[in-house]
C-alpha cells in the first residue's frame, strides 16, 4: 500500500506518545516524529492511491464490504467497522460493523446458507491448532449439505488461496483417509468394498480452512497458492 501510494500518514500510539511518519511513494518525507502525549494504544493509517500507477482511484463499497466481512471471519472476535463517509446525492453515510465470536464456524454457516440447500450434519464440524516452535496454526470447519457440489475454502495469513496448494491437499487427503477409517472401524465398508473416493467423501462439504505461517511460501502466477510443505 505504501509504495503505490501518492502520500501515506501514519499515526501510532504507544509508550504514552502519539507517533507520526508521512511517505511518498514509499519513501519517508521525514524521521519519525513523536508527538503529544497519550494513554491510548492503537494504529491509524491514512493513503491517498497514485493515480499515476492506478487507472482508477475510486473506492467501491461493496467490494470493501465482502473483504471486510471475509478479514472478520478468519479472525474471530475482531470487530471491524467500514464507514463510508463519502458525499453522493445527499445520500446517506454506509455504515456495516462486522463481529463473529465463532469465526468460521459462523463463516460456514454463512456459505451454507448462501447455498440454500439442507445439511447433512446439523452443527458444524470444527477444529483448530497450533504449532509455537513452527510457528504455524491451523483452523477448519466444515459441514456436508444435500447439495452434489464441494466447496472447499482456503487461506494462507488470510489470503484467499484460491488456486489452492499444500493446506487444502493435505485436508482433501487427511478427510479421506479418516472417512475411510471410520467405515471400515464401524463396519459401514465391508472386507471386499472398495474405499470411498475423494469425490465421495467431498460431495455436498463446504469446508473453510485458514492457516497461518511465520514464512508463507506462495507460488503461481497471482501469488494465491501454498507452498510451505510443513
Amino acid at each position: 500500500v505504501n509504495a503505490l501510494s501518492e502520500r501515506l500518514d501514519v499515526e501510532v500510539r504507544r509508550q504514552g506518545a502519539v507517533w507520526r511518519q508521512s511517505f511518498t511513494i514509499g519513501v519517508p518525507d521525514a524521521p519519525l516524529q513523536k508527538g503529544e502525549g497519550s494513554t491510548e494504544t492503537g494504529t491509524t493509517i491514512t493513503f491517498w492511491p497514485s493515480r499515476e500507477i492506478f487507472e482508477t482511484v475510486e473506492f467501491d463499497f461493496d467490494t470493501l464490504r465482502a473483504r471486510f466481512q471475509q478479514m472478520a471471519f478468519l479472525n474471530k472476535g475482531l470487530a471491524l467497522t467500514l464507514h463510508d463517509e463519502r458525499e453522493v446525492d445527499g445520500a446517506e453515510h454506509r455504515t456495516e460493523k462486522f463481529l463473529y465470536e465463532r469465526g468460521l464456524v459462523d463463516y460456514v454457516e454463512h456459505l451454507v446458507k448462501a447455498k440454500k440447500t439442507e445439511v447433512v450434519n446439523a452443527d458444524v464440524i470444527a477444529f483448530e491448532s497450533e504449532d509455537t516452535v513452527k510457528k504455524i496454526s491451523l483452523e477448519v470447519a466444515m459441514q456436508w449439505t444435500t447439495s452434489y457440489t464441494e466447496s472447499v475454502h482456503t487461506y494462507a495469513n488470510t489470503i484467499n488461496t484460491h488456486e489452492g496448494g499444500t493446506h487444502e491437499e493435505g485436508f482433501r487427503a487427511a478427510l479421506t483417509t479418516l472417512v475411510n477409517r471410520y467405515a471400515r472401524e464401524n463396519k459401514l465398508l465391508r472386507e471386499k468394498d472398495e474405499n470411498l473416493t475423494g469425490d465421495d467423501v467431498r460431495e455436498g462439504l463446504t469446508a473453510v480452512i485458514s492457516v497461518k505461517l511465520g514464512e508463507p511460501q506462495f507460488e503461481g502466477q497471482t501469488k494465491t497458492k501454498l507452498g510451505n510443505t510443513e
